[in-house]
């Protein structure tokens, strides 16, 4: 009897072991030295290789890379109730009327920067918007690895007009935006803001082309939730611009919608709990992000290619610090349940923020 369990268990044991195998089975890609889980994801390899060299200037986290993830956004999330086909490329299919919205400024320049990439590779739009931004984001020191899902059709129509969010707009319009379009609660709104931790504005102040929102836009951490909770003092330009408000730093821009939502009631702590949270922002940023890049597509229709995103940087992210001369005395506190995290304050003359420079 105990050599028949013991042969039943051994049987099991193989049979588990070949279906496991089964299940992570990889196959060979044509080019020879990369393998996928699926083969459908094999060419992406060749496209990854082609932009990161050829469009993020071999692997920077730099221009392109702040403009193709402003690009996962702006095409995303045109949808909801007045219609759009969310993220399926129709920003750029139809540049010709969408780059024309006004809270597009400026979507022209990548859009012109990637479409010799889009024909090269025979790709749809909208899976190259997605998948550029996820390779990009995977450039700076700090970012989780991104989701990307293969197999979204070519666009039938434009987005209409107002689906993407403005910098001055009300908190309740923004709130209610994202709600329509993909049902995201408040703490993924904030946790989709974790992308102005390297962002930089060139159009918000057309003078001063290149502007961070924090003082560290090459490092994707959580110094935003920090400098944008600081009392504001000055324009980096030269003020009064539409969606703007004081910032605490020369050299930093600060969207009024970013000033609005860490200090509104639905959406502060939420904010603030960022702060030197690194696990928590990347992990937040990146199921958000995987929501907005699917938006309009069944997921389960699609092929997940995640495998092909580049792993980021594997480096140590600074904490969150008080930018020199400042305190938590500069912290205009919006949270009512948490008090404002103790941060040491960077030594030194008071911080002054370089632009972001062009390719």
């Amino acid at each position: 009897m105990a050599f028949k369990q013991l042969v039943a268990a051994l049987s099991i044991a193989l049979s588990l072991s070949v279906a496991q195998a089964a299940i992570t089975k990889r196959v060979a890609c044509p080019d020879g030295v990369n393998t996928a889980t699926n083969a459908a994801c094999c060419a992406l390899f060749a496209v990854r290789d082609d932009i990161q060299e050829n469009l993020f200037d071999g692997g920077e986290c730099g221009e392109e890379v702040h403009e193709s993830l402003r690009l996962t956004f702006h095409d995303a999330i045109g949808i909801g109730s007045t219609g759009g086909g969310g993220a399926d490329g129709s920003i750029m299919t139809f540049e010709s009327i969408e780059a024309n919205f006004h809270a597009n400024n400026g979507v022209d320049e990548i859009i012109g920067e990637q479409l010799p990439f889009v024909t090269k590779h025979n790709m749809t739009t909208g899976d190259f918007i997605q998948f550029a931004g996820a390779v990009g984001v995977s450039n700076c020191p700090g970012a989780p690895q991104l989701d990307f899902f293969l197999g979204r059709p070519s666009p039938l129509a434009p987005a209409p007009d107002l689906t993407v969010p403005e910098p001055f707009d009300s908190i309740d319009k923004i709130l209610a935006r994202f709600a329509d379009a993909g049902g995201f609660t408040p703490a993924e709104v904030v946790a989709l803001l974790s992308s102005h931790t390297i962002a930089a504005a060139d159009h918000v102040d057309p003078t001063i082309p290149g502007t961070p929102f924090d003082s560290t836009p090459g490092v994707f951490d959580t110094q935003v939730f920090v400098e944008v909770q600081l009392r504001g003092t000055l324009f980096p330009g030269t003020g009064g611009n539409q969606g703007e408000v004081e910032s605490p730093l020369a050299g930093e821009i600060r969207l009024q919608s970013d000033h609005d939502l860490a200090r509104d009631s639905r959406t502060a702590c939420e904010w603030q709990s960022f702060v030197n949270n690194q696990v928590k922002m990347q992990t937040a940023f990146k199921a958000a992000m995987k929501k907005l890049s699917v938006l309009g597509h069944n997921i389960n229709n699609m092929i997940d290619c995640s495998e092909v995103i580049p792993t980021p940087p594997n480096v140590k992210v600074k904490a969150a610090t008080f930018p020199a001369g400042l305190s938590n005395a500069d912290i205009e506190q919006a949270c009512a349940t948490t008090p404002f995290p103790t941060l040491a304050t960077d030594p030194g003359p008071a911080t002054s923020v370089a632009p972001v420079p062009p390719s």
